[in-house]
């Protein structure tokens, strides 16, 4: 059985980059590559995976069709997390979030996700002025070859 531990030790290999898909309106698939990492949920406390983004494809299918698959891979081992993600964020189906919660959230995610960053006030800056927003997906199926 592959864990979050197995995804992270996968992830570690390749500087923690992941392929996400997501469901466009007309039942295509919609991938792109981010970093991700995993994290513990800031309120239930479970472990998830992670991953900051902006712009309109991935939000906007998200906010309809939660369903998600991020995968890992280095070399010929891959790891898949298959779930429902929460939209944290300005651009969040609520949208706003508390910006001191919201900022701590972010960091922990490039943290998670093998970021570094010698200045982390102008990281802090250009997630505000970006609207970024976190993406959490609570694993449903967790498998690898």
């Amino acid at each position: 059985m592959t864990t979050l531990v197995d995804v992270t030790a996968i992830a570690r290999k390749e500087s923690f980059l992941a392929v996400v898909s997501t469901l466009r309106p007309d039942a295509s698939i919609q991938s792109s590559v981010v970093n991700a990492g995993v994290i513990v949920h800031p309120v239930t406390g479970d472990d998830v995976v992670a991953f900051v983004t902006y712009g309109k494809a991935k939000l906007a299918n998200l906010r309809v069709r939660p369903q998600i698959s991020v995968i890992f891979r280095s070399g010929w081992q891959w790891a898949t997390v298959e779930g429902e993600a929460e939209l944290i964020g300005p651009e969040s189906a609520d949208g706003a979030e508390a910006a001191e919660p919201l900022r701590l959230l972010l960091r922990t995610i490039f943290v998670a996700a093998g970021g570094v960053h010698d200045d982390l006030d102008s990281y802090d800056r250009a997630m505000v002025e970006e609207r970024r927003v976190a993406v959490l997906v609570k694993p449903e199926r967790v498998y690898s070859n």
